[in-house]
Formats: C-alpha cells, sequence, structure tokens
C-alpha cells in the first residue's frame, strides 16, 4: 500500500492518504473571531479534501481545539451550517492553548475515500 503526502513540508504534510483514509494536519485560520477563523478553516478543510479525492460527506472523525470554551457555541453555529446533513463525523472539541495567541480554533479531520 502506498502513503500520498499532500503539500509535504519539512516538518508535515497538510494531508496523508493512506489506505483509503485521508488524515489532515491540524489547520488554523486568521480572523476577528472564532466565526471567522472556523469559516476559514473549514473552506481550507474542503479544499485538502477536495485534493485528496474525498468530501466532507466522508467525514470520518473531527477533533477541535479552541482557546476558550466560551466561544464553543459561536464556533458551533458555524460548524453546524457546514458539516453534511444526515453524515456527521465522531468529534471532540476540547479547551486548549494553541500555537499563537492569535489562533482561536485550530481544527483536524480524518475522512474516507469512497
Amino acid at each position: 500500500m502506498t502513503i500520498t503526502r499532500i503539500r509535504p513540508g519539512d516538518r508535515m504534510s497538510q494531508v496523508v492518504v493512506h489506505n483509503n483514509t485521508v488524515y489532515t494536519a491540524g489547520q488554523v485560520a486568521e480572523g476577528d473571531t472564532i466565526a471567522d477563523q472556523t469559516v476559514s478553516i473549514l473552506a481550507q478543510i474542503d479544499d485538502l479534501l477536495a485534493e485528496a479525492g474525498s468530501d466532507k460527506s466522508n467525514l470520518l472523525s473531527a477533533t477541535i481545539w479552541i482557546t476558550d470554551m466560551a466561544n464553543f457555541a459561536e464556533m458551533n453555529r458555524v460548524w453546524d451550517n457546514w458539516v453534511s446533513k444526515g453524515n456527521p463525523p465522531a468529534r471532540a472539541c476540547v479547551e486548549s492553548k494553541l500555537a499563537k495567541s492569535k489562533f482561536l480554533v485550530e481544527i483536524q479531520v480524518i475522512a474516507a475515500i469512497v
């Protein structure tokens, strides 16, 4: 079986595909609010999944890190409008410090290629 790395860098790849499974790196974006950042991140994820031959209807799992649980509902409003209806992934959301203070949310997903 082959491993395909999409948008590889020195430290990490944005996507790794193995055995018809797509693994994205954690995605972050700039923006004034968690909603702005979430919209941008989910667009990035759409692009990465398409490049790997999948889409959000094939999500298996999502992990979301937010810097303040007070923003949970605002992030979820964006997520709920984006997620494929009838095909929600298993999901975890935790409060955590992120790599830079300007980031309010980071999202990583795993999807199938079908």
